[in-house]
């Protein structure tokens, strides 16, 4: 797994339905997020998500999102941050440190990880195609 630190309690986040979308009021945070972006040339690696809760996480747990790429679902899951083998973070937030005026540092910066996404053959029900594909070498 990557540097999702197990133990750090998450401040909670409004639930989905309170939770405030963009809108007009937001335009020029971001165009001057755009700006940013594309000043580090991340505009199609980055975008915005709406952080939110629709259920509690403890600090040693990470929600986790797998794929099937067949079906076209997507299915998220909580897991132990210390015991998944998700390794890929696809979501993060910018974590206040205890004083409330810097950022907490990790590898990825003043970031948290919030969800792991897994790679293709790590989805459910794909265990016999990992092995087909070793059995194949």
């Amino acid at each position: 797994m990557t540097d999702t630190q197990v133990g750090v309690p998450r401040k909670s986040l409004p639930r989905f339905e309170e939770a405030e979308g963009l809108g007009p009021q937001d335009a020029e945070f971001v165009e001057d997020l755009v700006a940013v972006l594309a000043k580090h040339g991340n505009l199609n690696r980055f975008g915005l998500c709406l952080l939110h809760d629709h259920f509690p996480l403890r600090a040693d747990e990470v929600l986790v999102e797998t794929n099937d790429p067949e079906t076209r679902t997507l299915h998220a899951h909580v897991e132990r941050a210390d015991g998944t083998r998700h390794a890929k973070a696809s979501q993060w937030r910018f974590v206040p440190h205890a004083d409330g005026e810097a950022y907490a540092k990790s590898a990825a910066g003043p970031c948290q990880e919030i969800m792991l996404c897994t790679t293709l053959d790590l989805c459910p029900g794909r265990e016999h195609e990992r092995h087909d594909r070793r059995s194949d070498h």
